[in-house]
Order: C-alpha cells, then structure tokens, then sequence
C-alpha cells in the first residue's frame, strides 16, 4: 500500500476511534441498563391499595346570604365590624328613621279617620234602614245608604293595609341578620345612601360551621359510579368519606361526606354537579375559596406495579416481562386513577409474573436479564 494512503487510512482510524470514545464519554450522563444484565426486576403479587381521584372543587358557606336593605334612606349606624361572628336577629345597620316614622303616624291618622267615617255610615245605613220598614224612605235611599256603608269600609280596611305598609317600612329600617354566622366585608359606611336596588350587597353573613364543597364530574363517571353501587340512592348511602387538598398543598384535617348528586347534567359541559359536605370548627375553610376533594377507591387484591416498570408506544402502555431469562413486552391495560407513583393493571399481566420494574424505556426486547432470588412486590439490582 502506498505509504501517504496508509498514513492517512492510520490517522482516520484513529480520529474515528476519538470521535466514537468522545460520544460515549458524553453519553455517561444519561441512564443507562447495567452490562452485566442485573436488570431491577420484581414478582407482581395481589394486593391491597387506595387510591385517591382529585377533583377540583369550590368552597361555600352552608348558609351564604346578602344582606340588602328593603327601603331606601341613609346609613345612620353601622352596628357590627367586618368579620364578626353574629347572631340571627342581631342588629346590622339602621338606617335613617325619621320620614318613616312620619309616615307611620300618617297612616295612623288615617286609620282613625277611616274608622269615624265608617261608624258614620254604619249609623246612616242602619237608619236608612228602620225608615225604610216604617215605609218612610224609599228603596233607592235604603241602597245610597248601603252602598256608602260598603265604601267606607273598604276605606277603612286600606286605610288599616297602609299603616302595616309603613310600620313594615319603619321596622326595614333596622337590618337585622337573617342567620347566625360571619360577616363579610362592608363596603358602605355612615351617610351613605341605600336602596333595595343597590348592587353590592351591605354585607354578606356565611355561616361557617360546615362548608360546602363543590366539584362535577363526567356523565360517565357519575354513571361508572351509580352502576357500581346499583343505584343513586344505594351510592349515597355507601360511598365513603373523602378528604380535602388545601390550596397550600396541605391535607384537611377533617373528613367529608358525599350527601348531594345533581338530578340533571349540564348541557353545556356535560357535567354532574356534586356536593361533599365538610365540618368547619376551626374557621379554616372559608366561603369562595378553593380545593381539592379527594375520593377514595378501595381495590382489594389488586396487581400493582411502579410507573418505572412502564413505556408507551402510540398511546399505549408495555411493560416488559421477564420470560426465559429474557426482557419480552407485553400490553397492558391500567386503571385510569393512579397515585402518581404506581399503576394498577387491569389486564396484561398475571400474579407471579416477573417484570422489569425501572427503566423500562432504556429495555431493548429481548435483552437478556438476570434473575436473583425473587421477593414479591420488591425490586432487585
């Protein structure tokens, strides 16, 4: 061979012998499956697991209500503070008393007046009548004097109509709580003026004591549930206590129970409402906030496996089971609801099959695997 061809035949052999160590030098970083074969492997045996399904839920009082005065007038007194924890009938605010105290008495005076005209009539219409036996007045007289009667006493019963119309109207000017509970925010102070029409509320009173949470589900979820269960009814009366995420990432401390199912779907998102319903000693839970409701799912003798154990190929999930010493992927099916560690496989695999439990994407099929002695549920390096 020439020797200027050999040289360079010599000199990119060995730049390609570089090149080859340099690649796989930078490939040390990236996980690898370990060259002896020891591959982490596991027995899948049954066993007990809960899981619990998040639901993104809202937060409100047992009782939300918005305070709104019934007649118009000035805040004179503002009775409570913001956040105060009130009783039903406590006094709120009152507002200014004086013209509807004035038009009380008008109608007072009324009354009065209504009632001496009514005894007027009452004594013409009686009159009227004994002369009209005696033949003394004529018929149509007897009838005058009748019909005058009537008309004052359908004064008399309006004149009596709006005197409780204003004592009403004076007794809207104290606004009284309609229900135990906190007071919200009070966005109008003294010598504002009110009216029924308003469009923020005086104040909000919740009451606290439970909280309602509120999340939706799928139709096919909520009819997965009342089939499993055999009937709504049956459903509610078994379904077991959920518990509450806190926004901080915290858990509840307190349970809740499942006690209301929307009767109809909603057509816009095709969502069935649920309510759960938690206890609130602690005033930790508060009205407009937000959680999550996790419900349990009990599987008993179920077959679960790591995430580690598993790969996907166009949407579908393989794990590669150890046959003959040797890494064969098989299909299989898992429950929707995980725990973000681990799967439950609803078919694919059997008890006692030994799988690869970690790394399972870095698996070439057919790789060989060393198998060690075999303890259920464990993985082996």
């Amino acid at each position: 061979m020439n020797p200027v061809l050999k040289a360079k035949s010599t000199h990119f052999i060995g730049t390609s012998t570089l090149v080859l160590c340099v690649v796989l030098s930078s490939c040390g970083g990236r996980q690898a499956m370990p060259a002896n074969n020891d591959y982490p492997t596991m027995t899948v045996v049954p066993t007990d697991i809960v899981l619990s399904e998040p639901y993104t839920a809202s937060i409100q009082g047992k009782q939300n209500v918005e305070v709104r005065p019934q007649v118009s007038g000035q805040i004179v007194e503002v009775c409570i503070n913001e956040g105060a924890s009130i009783r039903k009938g406590q006094t709120l605010f009152i507002i200014d008393q004086v013209p509807y105290k004035a038009a009380l008495k008008t109608a007072e005076a009324n009354v009065e007046s209504a009632k001496a005209v009514l005894a007027t009539a009452q004594l013409t219409a009686d009159s009227k009548q004994e002369l009209h036996r005696q033949q003394i007045v004529s018929d149509f007289d007897l009838q005058t004097a009748q019909n005058s009667l009537l008309e004052a006493k359908a004064g008399y019963a309006q004149a009596q109509a709006a005197e409780v119309n204003a004592r009403n109207n004076l007794s809207y000017t104290v606004i009284k709580s309609p229900v135990d509970g906190v007071a919200g925010m009070i966005p109008y102070k003294v010598g504002a003026l009110v009216s029924s029409s308003i469009a923020t509320p005086l104040t909000t009173v919740s009451n606290s004591d439970e909280m309602y949470a509120y999340f939706s589900v799928t139709e096919k979820q909520a009819q997965d549930m009342i089939q499993a269960y055999g009937s709504l009814e049956k459903m509610m009366q078994s379904l077991p206590e959920v518990r509450l995420q806190l926004n901080n990432g915290t858990e509840y401390a307190y349970t809740g129970k499942i006690d209301a199912v929307s009767g109809t779907i909603d057509t816009e998102t095709g969502a069935v409402g649920i309510r759960a319903t938690f206890p609130n000693p602690d005033k930790l839970l508060m009205n407009g906030g937000t959680a999550t409701v996790l419900i349990p799912h009990e599987r008993k003798n179920a077959l679960v496996i790591p995430q580690g154990a598993t790969f996907e190929v166009q949407n579908k999930r393989f794990v590669y089971k150890v046959e003959n010493n040797q890494a064969q992927s098989v299909a299989i099916q898992t429950l929707e609801i995980h725990n973000g560690k681990e799967f439950v496989v609803e078919s694919g695999l059997q008890p006692n099959d030994i799988i690869i439990s970690e790394g399972a994407g870095l698996v070439r099929e057919g790789a060989t695997v060393n198998l060690k002695d075999q303890n259920p549920q464990s993985s082996n390096n």
